[in-house]
């Protein structure tokens, strides 16, 4: 009996130990940093990264979908499934990252108050999980950068991603989306290398 109840102690208090979503809400990041092993530092100059801003209504936790089959003009929210923050934070994040590991030269926030040869703005224009069908989904990243030296705009440009999402839930967005955004990381820092020059 002093060993059943031991067990069932040791039950409970595993249970307690073990991290719970609030509600049955699922939260999700875009997961580990990326490996330094796929790093190609080829940015030669410093660069100046500000904060990536996005529509007012993308500006919370929510992740998005739209059913193209039905109207395509209402993003709308899962209920159970959210972002540990809002999307442009998160893609902001994970975008200074992988110029960083491509840089050979520093990279740095407006509020370092450093003076740097670029800067980098970058706009979210959509970031969402869009159903052709019921069963049928697939990621939507847009963005537009703007690059600028001495005030000037070197050169601005638009980066479209969409990639198929395995499964027509939450989950299969996030994976979608986190897929498309290092898609478009890729392209962005190609666009870069091709732009920054003395």
């Amino acid at each position: 009996m002093l060993r059943a109840a031991l067990l069932l102690s040791l039950a409970v208090l595993a249970g307690c130990a073990i991290p719970q979503a609030r509600d049955g809400m699922a939260s999700y990041d875009f997961g580990l940093p990326r490996s330094d092993k796929e790093a190609n530092p080829r940015l030669q100059h410093d660069l100046v990264v500000a904060a990536l801003t996005a529509p007012a209504w993308m500006d919370n936790a929510g992740i998005y979908y739209r059913l193209a089959y039905q109207d395509a003009t209402r993003p709308q929210a899962y209920a159970q499934s959210r972002w540990v923050m809002p999307p442009a934070a998160l893609l902001g994040q994970r975008l200074r990252a992988s110029i960083v590991r491509a840089s050979k030269a520093g990279v740095f926030a407006p509020a370092d108050g450093v003076r740097a040869d670029y800067t980098l703005r970058l706009e979210l224009e959509e970031f969402s999980q869009v159903f052709d069908a019921a069963d049928k989904s697939h990621a939507v990243v847009r963005l537009r950068a703007s690059l600028i030296r001495n005030r000037g705009l070197v050169a601005q440009q638009s980066f479209g991603i969409e990639q198929a999402a395995t499964t027509p839930n939450a989950e299969g967005g996030v994976r979608s989306l986190i897929a498309a955004s290092d898609a478009a990381g890729n392209l962005l820092i190609d666009w870069l290398a091709a732009n920054m020059k003395r």
